[in-house]
């Protein structure tokens, strides 16, 4: 069987050693990676794209929950929280058919963790009723990590150089792909490569072939498709 490939992503450096040894003398699992917080784990889970997820619930800054709903949900690897709680807290995971483990890691409950991790049925999303709204879009700075706040952004649009975050002062580059933006913040989608946060537009001014471009607040132009000028009407609830 091939081993299951496995990416831990806990704030404690002993817990991250204690459950990688652990994996480790469990065998059929390959550690591919160790990250410290979310923002360093986002990047990891598209670089290696892993099979399974041992995410810590509580971290700093941005919380395991908070880190899959920047996942992109086509390509989510399997999901095994890990966290401090105590078992009756827990239900409720255990409820939605995700699974945990209790820290201290137990070596018997890890085996029957990864037991499910095996069957073919183990491959379930993460029900959107436990997924935290996004109030911020990380982008990757020089040595540096940017959390630009959600309502500050105007627009973000896609080119061969990545995704791009655009407020009235500042521009970031993300990890996030487009459609998770749209799943998760709200942004509205006005083209192909382009999304808008409704809040920053000031006018639409339309144009020749049913084309438009929004005016953001900040005096930005940003294109709208014929394809999605319709549908941005409809949400805006312009007649």
């Amino acid at each position: 069987m091939t081993p299951l490939r496995a990416l831990i992503v806990d704030d404690e450096p002993l817990a991250r050693e204690e459950l990688r040894l652990l994996l480790e003398a469990a065998g059929g699992i390959e550690v591919l990676a160790e990250c410290g917080n979310a923002l360093e784990a986002l990047p990891a889970v598209h670089r290696l794209q892993p099979d399974v997820l041992f995410l810590d619930i509580q971290m700093p800054r941005i919380s395991g929950l908070e880190l899959v709903g920047m996942l992109d949900p086509a390509r989510l690897p399997q999901i095994v929280f890990i966290t401090a709680y105590d078992e009756y807290a827990l239900r409720a995971f255990d409820e939605q058919a995700l699974d945990y483990l209790l820290k201290p890691v137990d070596p018997a409950r890890l085996q029957r963790t990864l037991l499910r991790l095996q069957q073919p049925a183990a491959a379930s999303a993460v029900p959107d009723s436990l997924l935290m709204p996004l109030q911020s879009i990380p982008c990757c700075g020089h040595h540096r990590i940017l959390l630009l706040p959600l309502a500050e952004v105007e627009y973000v649009f896609s080119d061969l150089a990545g995704n791009h975050v655009v407020t009235a002062s500042r521009e970031g580059t993300t990890e996030l792909t487009l459609r998770t933006l749209e799943a998760r913040s709200g942004l509205l989608r006005c083209h192909r490569q382009y999304l808008l946060n409704p809040a920053q537009i000031a006018e639409i001014l339309l144009l020749d072939g049913g084309l438009a471009e929004v005016v953001t607040r900040s005096g930005r132009k940003v294109p709208v498709s014929r394809r999605f000028l319709r549908l941005l009407k409809e949400q805006l609830a312009i007649p």
